[in-house]
């Protein structure tokens, strides 16, 4: 066989799997964009925030802020941020850092379900866990805040968000780079497990996580998967977290337990640094979050049958 044969089939498998992976994800997320772009035209976000108004003072924030995290949970982050931005309040660090923890929590809610969903998760499951920790996480942190007193001085935005096209044009436009970049993160995200398969890393790595998903009851299996989404994001990672969760390599448990892992804390490097920004305190937005995260799922773990998994 020649050299050329030799190396073309890994990279023919490779393509393959990755344009897979994609096909799988690009189809649960272009019915869910186009749901939630029609619905913020109809004025959902606003309908949303007026329900949440309430709500936020449970937490110690104004409920003009309602608007900012609705438009985070039916969107993204990156509009809840130029919401935030838009409305110029002046807030305290504590009171941004409780904001921004929520957001963290429960952000783009249909893409980020749509994916839970195909996982095996139900949509009751999804929104209880995140949204259920968002609001108690957001709620424990207040009453620390307003217990000691601290971080009571003015936040600053540390970064505005530029003024986008808001036409229908430019949105579209906007999704389809998104989209196209996505694939070429999965592409590079799948040569990089099989090169650290091949060097012996990845072995590496399930031995250094092994303790911690002992406690939070998440098997070997998913040691990829949950690094991949704790790192990148689900919906960076969803084409292989689905893709995980089809093989059958996961049990229904793992997959539970790991999603609802990565629904408390994801991303911790792209949105925990967007958080940031907007002046809150990083012990609250990361490392509150990550141990909050472990602490719920590791009483998941505990339920046992109690779990609900949809069919």
């Amino acid at each position: 066989m020649s050299r050329l044969a030799v190396v073309a089939a890994p990279v023919g498998r490779l393509l393959r799997d990755a344009f897979s992976s994609y096909l799988i994800l690009i189809r649960l997320m272009i019915p869910a964009l186009i749901v939630v772009k029609a619905l913020d035209m109809a004025g959902g976000t606003h309908m949303l925030a007026g329900v949440l108004a309430p709500v936020m003072h449970l937490v110690g924030l104004p409920a003009e802020t309602g608007i900012v995290w609705a438009a985070a949970m039916l969107t993204s982050i990156y509009t809840g941020l130029a919401v935030f931005a838009d409305m110029d309040m002046q807030l305290s660090i504590a009171q941004v850092s409780v904001l921004g923890t929520m957001i963290l929590v429960a952000h783009s809610l249909p893409v980020e379900g749509a994916v839970a969903k195909a996982t095996g998760v139900s949509w009751p499951a999804t929104l209880l866990i995140r949204l259920g920790g968002a609001l108690s996480l957001g709620a424990l942190l207040n009453l620390w805040y307003s217990a000691t007193g601290t971080l009571q001085e003015p936040a600053t935005m540390l970064w505005r968000p530029e003024v986008h096209d808001p036409s229908l044009a430019a949105w579209a436009l906007t999704q389809l780079r998104a989209l196209g970049m996505i694939f070429l993160i999965i592409l590079g995200l799948m040569a990089l497990l099989r090169l650290l398969k091949a060097v012996g890393i990845e072995r590496l790595m399930h031995a250094a996580l092994a303790p911690l998903l002992r406690v939070i009851g998440i098997g070997r299996e998913a040691t990829n998967v949950t690094i991949i989404g704790f790192t990148l994001g689900i919906s960076i990672g969803a084409g292989l977290l689905i893709r995980e969760a089809r093989t059958g390599k996961m049990s229904a448990r793992d997959i539970f337990l790991t999603m609802a892992f990565l629904g408390l804390c994801h991303s911790v490097i792209e949105d925990t640094l967007l958080i940031l920004l907007m002046g809150a305190d990083l012990t609250a937005i990361l490392w509150a979050r990550l141990a909050f995260a472990v602490i719920v799922t590791a009483a998941l773990a505990r339920l046992g049958r109690l779990i609900p998994v949809a069919p």
